[in-house]
């Protein structure tokens, strides 16, 4: 029988041998080619419609799917830096550079190394830069103190978001200019090549008013869809103590997301965000398979599992940000 202290590491590797024995660890290259492809394929038809619709208030509808399709591609990238496409740490990189530096903006390695940190910890008041104090504050703790934002921030997180995408390029240079970023010649330049070509295009095919409706259009829109992939998944959530294993503090800190084929592909498979942080390299669409097992394998050993519609799942987390900006109102 299993003792109690040995019980916590027990109950992990018990669930991993039963995903192992499903074979849902295994990758899967015709998925990922068919979807790179696809996403890629996108990509080139925004790109392409930019041109040949030329100097037209009708580019602002290629500016809305070019924002849809920047979210896929950074949606792969993620997929990429959790090595669920390559074995390898080198092609899943090279791969990564030019999906996240070249396709789309946003600086590669600065985002892996924030993710990194946000898997080792999730929800860590400290340790996670995800819930760590900025313009949106997930604790009361750190609330305090805090001004007009903060008072307010359930009602201003979807315009908020519309500046996420303008944000990661700016913490993308940022890291860049620090150095904190490995491989940071090639991300410079790679980076340096996307705002380049970004702006050329704009200002070359456009009219001025028309190249700021669309940097306007297209970035905020980006934002906001790359904003409500991540919101549902943790917001809201409990705050891990520090004294958790590391099943508990993935599944307790975690919130699924119901829905069907539709949902899995907008939110890029982080609807299963419970078997995600458990098994951060399972290829996407082996989620889905994973999610009845570990449920149950949760109800067997007594830990809770989150698990609401996509509605509900913002609605927790506005409610949260409501409650914790409660005390700031109360002294207004």
């Amino acid at each position: 029988m299993t003792t109690t202290t040995a019980r916590p590491r027990s109950d992990f590797a018990e669930l991993g041998r039963r995903i192992n024995a499903a074979g849902l660890l295994e990758r899967r290259p015709a998925y990922y080619a068919f979807r790179l492809g696809a996403v890629a394929a996108a990509l080139a038809a925004g790109w392409t419609a930019f041109f040949l619709i030329g100097s037209s208030w009708w580019t602002l509808a290629v500016a809305a799917f070019l924002a849809v399709v920047f979210a896929q591609v950074a949606l792969v990238a993620h997929d990429l830096a959790h090595r669920q496409v390559f074995r390898t740490n080198a092609p899943s990189r090279r791969a990564g550079l030019v999906a996240g530096n070249l396709a789309i903006g946003m600086s590669y390695g600065y985002w892996m190394d924030k993710h990194t940190k946000h898997h080792a910890n999730p929800n860590h008041d400290d340790l996670d830069p995800d819930v760590g104090p900025g313009v949106l504050v997930w604790s009361p703790e750190a609330a305090r103190g805090k001004g007009f934002l903060t008072r307010y921030q359930a009602w201003l997180f979807f315009p908020l978001l519309t500046l996420l995408g303008i944000s990661l390029k700016k913490d993308s240079i940022r890291a860049l200019r620090d150095g904190t970023v490995k491989k940071r010649g090639v991300e410079t330049v790679l980076l340096a090549v996307h705002l380049a070509g970004y702006a050329a295009a704009l200002l070359l095919v456009l009219s001025p008013l028309q190249a700021l409706a669309f940097l306007v259009v297209h970035q905020a829109l980006f934002g906001v869809y790359l904003g409500l992939t991540f919101a549902p998944n943790h917001k809201g959530m409990p705050h891990p103590t520090g004294d958790e294993d590391f099943l508990r503090k993935q599944v307790l800190t975690s919130r699924n997301v119901r829905g069907g084929w539709l949902v899995d592909n907008a939110l890029g498979g982080l609807n299963y965000q419970i078997e995600h942080h458990l098994f951060p390299s399972m290829p996407t669409p082996n989620l889905r398979k994973a999610q009845p097992i570990v449920q149950r394998y949760c109800a067997e050993i007594g830990v809770p599992y989150e698990m609401t519609s996509l509605t509900e799942s913002y609605a927790q987390a506005l409610r949260h940000l409501h409650e914790v900006g409660a005390e700031l109102r109360a002294e207004h």
